[in-house]
């Protein structure tokens, strides 16, 4: 063989190495070597016997027009299942956004509508796949019929997909609401859980504070100590007690973190307020005790002087102011043990104990005193009271007046009443022995009447306005 056969010779065997990569039988190999060895006026006519009269042609013509529909719908089916791939495994992670959230009826029917549309996805993908499986488009010997079929296959499958993608894309869509609230949800929970813990911390530093000026805070520790367990959850995360759950655990836990801390920070000053209480209300108590011997001698004067309506009443003050400032004095003890053990509640509750028991023997002391210096102000000057009266009549009665040329009867014949109950009241203080006791119970009576009767005109006339 001469050089001038090479080319040729080279030419058949790189065609023969562009057809199929299929297994070289033992026919195709003879064929090759008989190419290669063949006399160059053979290889000449080759090319004639390949293309020319009523032999398929390998490449062009229509065969290849129809290859290369095929594979440009088979490009676009693959296109639109990726696309479809991509849109599912991104709804899906919303979905899974909204299910560790919301256990809500319309997030399960979420979770109810995406895994139909999963099934849809599945049906599309098996006839895309399908389709592809089908059809050897790389083949060199592909019919034309096959290669149209595959094309019409491809492109319904590629319909298909697209057909589902839409649906998945407006379901998604209709996912808004529901995956705002969760992401919302979820941006809220690492913040959230942090804030639970400093304020843990908050709380014990505060503790451990007090502690070191000798206070032992017994009840706030064990308060602290009972949020322990819920830290602990909120450690484990809300991948095992759910997103809503651990918001509501780390809310309450800052709630109850920051009033430990709250009341640690304050308790040495409701430690010193305690003290200062119990000072005063021991001076207090000591106070009274000399206070409620001054209340004998103003009886006596008062049943010296006046009838016996005006101190029959007072007369049990003495021994009652005895036994509550006595019952003080006992709460007082009490309180200053509870303030020694640091009970500060008990403490708190027994200093109101005393504190209400003075009131009232202060209250009922005074009392004894005020009557005496009415009784003594009215016999001296009764003209004051009876003035103070008819003021409060006399203006009453201008405003029942008031717009109208006669009073309603309801408002008017109280006042009347009490015009007349008035009068007669001073004309028995001409008595020989008047009861200035008497006349001070009618007149705060009649300014008491008069007073119901303004503020039942004033309020129907408020509510006639509007």
């Amino acid at each position: 063989m001469t050089a001038t056969h090479a080319g040729p010779q080279a030419a058949v065997v790189r065609a023969v190495r562009g057809r199929s990569r299929r297994p070289a039988t033992g026919q195709a190999l003879r064929d090759v070597c008989f190419l290669v060895l063949a006399p160059l006026p053979l290889l000449a006519a080759l090319p004639l016997a390949v293309t020319g009269g009523g032999t398929r042609r390998w490449f062009g013509g229509r065969g290849g027009g129809q290859r290369a529909e095929a594979q440009a719908a088979k490009d676009a089916a693959a296109e639109a299942f990726y696309e479809l791939d991509t849109a599912q495994r991104d709804l899906r992670i919303s979905i899974e956004t909204i299910t560790a959230v919301d256990s809500s009826p319309a997030a399960r029917k979420a979770v109810d509508d995406f895994a139909a549309l999963g099934r849809r996805i599945d049906e599309a993908s098996h006839a895309y796949i399908t389709a592809v499986d089908a059809h050897d488009l790389d083949r060199d010997d592909l019919d034309p019929s096959v290669a149209s079929r595959a094309r019409a296959e491809l492109t319904s499958a590629k319909e298909q997909l697209v057909r589902v993608k839409g649906e998945l894309d407006r379901f998604g869509a209709g996912l808004g609401p529901l995956l705002g609230s969760a992401e919302t949800q979820l941006a809220r929970l690492a913040p959230a859980v942090e804030r639970a813990r400093q304020a843990l911390l908050g709380a014990s530093n505060a503790l451990d504070a007090v502690r070191a000026s000798g206070l032992r805070a017994d009840d706030l520790a064990a308060r602290l100590a009972a949020l322990a367990p819920e830290l602990t959850k909120l450690n484990q995360g809300a991948g095992r007690h759910g997103v809503p759950e651990t918001l509501q655990r780390a809310d309450r836990v800052l709630r109850d973190a920051e009033a430990v801390r709250a009341e640690a920070q304050k308790l040495p000053e409701r430690a010193a307020e305690i003290d200062r209480r119990l000072v005063t209300l021991r001076t207090r108590a000591q106070a009274l005790t000399t206070r409620s011997a001054s209340v004998e001698p103003v009886l006596s004067e008062l049943r010296r002087r006046f009838s016996a309506a005006c101190w029959q009443d007072l007369q049990p003050v003495p021994e009652q102011a005895e036994v509550n400032v006595r019952r003080a004095e006992e709460k007082l003890k009490e309180a200053a043990l509870a303030r020694e053990e640091q009970r500060w509640a008990d403490a708190t509750s027994r200093l109101s104990t005393v504190r209400a028991l003075l009131n009232a023997t202060d209250e009922a002391v005074s009392a004894a005193g005020d009557r005496l210096r009415r009784l003594d102000e009215v016999a001296k000057d009764p003209q004051r009271e009876i003035e103070r009266t008819r003021f409060a009549i006399r203006d009453a009665q201008r405003l029942a007046m008031a717009g109208r040329h006669t009073p309603e009867p309801r408002h008017a014949r109280p006042l009347d009443d009490a015009v007349s109950r008035l009068d007669q009241a001073v004309t028995a203080l001409e008595n020989r022995h008047p009861d200035y006791w008497h006349f001070l119970t009618v007149t705060e009576s009649l300014r008491r009447t008069v007073a119901d009767v303004v503020a039942d005109i004033r309020e129907e006339r408020g509510a006639g306005s509007h």
